[in-house]
């Protein structure tokens, strides 16, 4: 449901946080006390996991589009689940982490459509010689050191703590992903450090390259942070913001050669879930955004378009879903997205900034001894202007799609 949060204490069961690391966590089994030895001084007590899983999908959409896309009159309805009336497959992952004592490292690779389409920023394309086409397949590399039982630094490629999706179709209770998780961002590449001041509170701060890009644009670095707190049992809060100089170097025609400080992006999100009863949960996700200069253009001789004055965006998704058995379980997703200042890239039919309204019901049915989940789902979205064209080329300000995602997991 949520995107990775890298925290030294741990979240209820049921929530995982937006486009990060996601490993399941098994109940631990009862076992008998036994006699142990102590490992001796430089002995590797670390342990190695492996899992992964892939996705795949149908989803049928009411207005029939002539392009079979569900993204709509220039794009961005859907980021990710973005073929209408077609099988497709979303991702393939496998993953590979190491855990001791005092060192954790995270390998997680993933292929396909939704992989290369969250790794956009890292694509040769955008900067000549900056990053190969394998750059595509790492949705995750970094490692942990830590320091103490509180303190602990992470550094590498990880996925954000922004919001409260993320990539990994087995994590979220719904297959197709919120307007807010589309609008990123997706992942950071830099250091943090996570400190534990009690049980209930932890801290994370971090520099960053800049936002969802492997390479940055300009020479200044972003800045991360996430307060996370359990004020009792069953109920978490995170309060989320990322910081950072996205714009081009020479974006405003008089910047000098360095860092166009008049450009800035940031958000600041809000996460909170509470599970009410065993079988009942809730959500929710806020978060506003807004931007000023040039948006990480690429080219550092090119002046490009300069916006001086502020731009932004912002949205709140409602989250429930309730577990009618072990195997099956229903869900829904309210969302109201607002880009009417055209900030981000959800835009309308004739690219203009717009607002939609969506409402998303997910079923979910665990199968095969709890490796396969199927999630049929419906799903509307509502715009306050013309953004699709329907099968008889009219434009149209709303879309209803239905159709299943089968999961498998290990």
């Amino acid at each position: 449901m949520k995107k990775q949060i890298l925290l030294a204490f741990s979240v209820s069961a049921g929530f995982a946080a937006q486009a990060g690391d996601t490993t399941d966590v098994a109940k631990p089994k009862a076992v008998s006390a036994v006699a142990t030895t102590a490992p001796k001084e430089g002995e590797d007590t670390g342990k190695f996991t492996f899992s992964g899983y892939l996705d795949f999908y149908y989803l049928g959409n009411f207005n029939n589009p002539i392009d079979r896309m569900n993204t709509g009159v220039n794009g961005s309805a859907r980021a990710f689940d973005q073929r209408a009336g077609q099988f497709q497959l979303g991702i393939v992952q496998a993953k590979a982490s190491y855990t001791s004592e005092k060192v954790d490292a995270v390998m997680d690779l993933a292929f396909g459509n939704n992989a290369d389409l969250g790794n956009y920023g890292n694509t040769v394309s955008l900067n000549s010689g900056a990053a190969t086409s394998t750059a595509l397949a790492i949705k995750q590399a970094y490692l942990t050191l830590k320091a103490t039982s509180k303190l602990s630094f992470t550094a590498g490629q990880f996925g954000t703590h922004i919001g409260y999706e993320v990539i990994d179709a087995p994590v979220n209770y719904n297959y197709s992903l919120s307007n807010l998780f589309n609008n990123g961002p997706f992942y950071h590449l830099g250091v943090k450090a996570q400190y534990a001041i009690s049980d209930k509170a932890s801290l994370m701060v971090g520099l960053v390259n800049n936002i969802d890009r492997s390479f940055d644009n300009n020479r200044a670095k972003g800045f991360i942070a996430q307060l996370a707190l359990i004020p009792v049992s069953g109920w978490n809060i995170y309060l989320n913001t990322a910081i950072s100089n996205e714009a081009n170097v020479r974006t405003k025609p008089d910047a000098a050669v360095g860092t166009d400080t008049t450009g800035t992006y940031s958000i600041f999100d809000l996460t909170t879930t509470y599970q009410i009863t065993p079988k009942f949960f809730l959500g929710l996700n806020a978060a506003y955004g807004s931007q000023t200069g040039g948006y990480q253009q690429l080219n550092p001789y090119a002046t490009g378009t300069y916006v001086d004055k502020s731009t932004s965006w912002g949205g709140v998704a409602i989250y429930s879903n309730y577990a009618v058995s072990d195997k099956f379980g229903l869900g829904a997703r309210y969302e109201v997205f607002d880009n009417t200042g055209g900030a981000r890239a959800l835009v309308a039919a004739d690219g203009t900034g717009v607002s939609v309204n969506s409402v998303t019901i997910t079923g979910n049915i665990t199968t095969g001894n709890g490796h396969v989940l199927l999630k049929p789902e419906f799903r509307v979205d509502s715009y306050s202007k013309n953004k699709f064209i329907n099968g008889d080329g009219k434009l149209t300000k709303s879309q209803t799609t239905l159709g299943m995602a089968a999961i498998f997991k290990f």
